[in-house]
């Protein structure tokens, strides 16, 4: 079943017009040691930032909100002050050749994945639709990650050498990584050997819970904001929202 509501996979929005520190809030701060401080918006440098936002939701997996999740990315930079110095691209129904493809074609700096992660549960399942397959218990071969699509729609891990691999390439370009999926901080983690901003979620993360922290990231960098205190106002929109997961999401930082 095709992701209901989902932009065309070539969408594009032009909007046109016109620190570092560990908060309440917050989860967890990492470094890795680094030459280069990029900053998402630069007054020396007029050049429009491009987020490419990719998503993954195969046929056999709870169906996510991830039409909701984009639409509110695109409100919010539509309204900010610095709307003008972001250019929002999309890719959906993502498979592993399409990512390759996606930073290709658009040589983004801020690259957001939505979708569903994989990983061993540690707690409960919650009622509400979280973005996450669980592996069982007695599964001999390990490994958390985000998960794409096949050829038949169906889930594929992403392996995290191979993506890692991958960001590699293209750390000239890409400044900041979302993995906005359950447990793709072991993910972030390696990929933050090579891009200077990524964040991961710890464990599962509810579908609102994602939405809401996705809603004051971009709120923020359209405001200006760092990358850090983007993050921070996102863990605090969590909850802002009444919602417990406001740990969930981990920021890696070369610094």
């Amino acid at each position: 079943m095709a992701q209901p509501d989902a932009p065309s996979a070539q969408n594009t929005f032009n909007f046109s017009n016109s620190s570092v520190g560990n908060a309440s809030g917050s989860g967890s701060i990492y470094y890795y040691e680094a030459t280069k401080k990029p900053l998402i918006l630069d007054s020396s440098d007029d050049a429009k930032k491009t987020i490419l936002f990719l998503s993954a939701n195969p046929i056999s997996t709870h169906q996510l909100r991830l039409d909701e999740e984009i639409r509110e990315i695109e409100a919010g930079l539509q309204r900010s002050k610095y709307r003008d110095r972001f250019e929002l691209k999309q890719r959906w129904a993502l498979r592993p050749i399409d990512l390759q493809r996606a930073l290709l074609d658009y040589k983004p700096q801020i690259v957001h994945f939505s979708g569903h992660g994989m990983g061993r549960a540690i707690a409960e399942p919650s009622v509400e639709a979280t973005r996450e397959i669980s592996l069982a218990e007695q599964a001999d071969v390990f490994e958390e990650g985000l998960v794409l699509e096949d050829a038949t729609g169906q889930p594929k891990l992403l392996r995290t050498v191979a993506l890692a691999a991958l960001f590699k390439l293209f750390a000239n370009s890409v400044e900041c990584l979302v993995l906005n999926a359950c447990y793709s901080e072991q993910q972030a983690q390696a990929i933050a050997q090579h891009i200077p901003y990524v964040i991961g979620m710890s464990e599962a993360i509810g579908d609102r819970a994602a939405i809401e922290f996705a809603i004051g990231f971009y709120d923020a960098l359209g405001a200006g904001e760092s990358v850090t205190r983007a993050y921070k106002l996102g863990c605090i929109a969590i909850q802002m929202a009444d919602i417990t997961e406001h740990l969930t999401p981990t920021i890696i930082q070369k610094s």
